[in-house]
């Protein structure tokens, strides 16, 4: 274990969706048509959340979906049976992903067990809140950065060489990234740096026949912001100032992945869908 990890297991950091309550809804809500038939992907925070929610969907949609995860293995477990129940192949990776060798061997596990790679999600991330922006101390700020973009670039490095034209990248940023979230300047920070990753990637990959797009999730119940990633007061009211008065749910994000991930979406790179509740952001 790294000394990332062993830091982020003290902050108790990811969270258990297995200790959560109430518990997040990840079950896809209508039934396949097949939109990522005979694809294989790659979704990172696969083990809960969104991540979770995800991988349940597009194995309905008929993908073999591998799921990277930091420690949850109780979480890891229940995701992998879900992507099996849907009768998909399922692969779950343990590991840092702010190391770049250990997202080397993902893609290589990946392709030496499903032959392919079709589209990679990358939403794993981590956020601490602090009151002001001396709290934030320098090896917070390191291991933020490290997870939530470095993460990025390594494992796009790793993958680029087996995402063929038609492969697709679709990148978790935040609705934080365009209102601003004062107790969390370096998340914050790096969903900005996510955004302009994003469509600059988009441009470097276009020759290639490879899109590349992202989701701004505003406020979701996930184990991340109770396990740590939000203070008492912000999850008292947490969600209640969106238009729609409450915080969404896992599997009112996944859509936004599947779509951005099919070609219902082929004419379509460098953008960012907002399911966030009704914050009016610029896009």
């Amino acid at each position: 274990m790294s000394l990332q990890q062993k830091q982020i297991h003290e902050d108790g950091l990811p969270g258990s969706e297995a200790d959560l309550e109430p518990k997040p809804e990840w079950r896809p809500r209508f039934k396949s048509s097949g939109r990522l038939q005979g694809k294989v992907a790659v979704i990172t925070g696969g083990d809960s959340g969104i991540g979770r929610a995800t991988a349940a969907l597009f194995a309905r949609e008929g993908a073999d979906v591998a799921i990277v995860y930091l420690k949850e293995s109780e979480d890891a477990k229940k995701t992998v049976s879900i992507i099996e129940s849907e009768g998909r192949k399922a692969l779950a990776l343990e590991g840092d992903l702010g190391d770049a060798e250990f997202c080397k061997k993902v893609i290589k596990k990946v392709i030496d067990k499903f032959g392919q790679l079709d589209v990679l999600v990358n939403n794993a991330g981590e956020q601490h809140p602090d009151k002001n922006i001396t709290d934030i101390t320098e090896d917070q700020l390191r291991r933020t950065f490290q997870t939530n973009i470095f993460a990025m670039f390594f494992l796009v490095q790793a993958a680029v060489a087996h995402l063929h034209k038609g492969g697709v990248i679709v990148n978790c940023t935040s609705v934080t990234m365009y209102k601003g979230a004062p107790p969390l300047l370096d998340y914050s920070s790096t969903k900005g740096a996510i955004t302009a990753f994003t469509r600059s990637l988009a441009i470097n990959l276009a020759d290639q026949g490879i899109r590349v797009n992202a989701v701004a999730p505003g406020p979701v119940w996930t184990p991340l912001n109770p396990s740590g990633g939000a203070t008492k007061e912000m999850l008292e009211n947490f969600g209640e100032d969106t238009l729609l008065g409450r915080p969404g749910q896992p599997n009112e994000i996944a859509p936004a992945f599947l779509f951005l991930a099919c070609e219902d979406s082929s004419y379509m790179t460098g953008q960012v869908l907002h399911p966030n509740g009704g914050y009016i952001v610029g896009g």
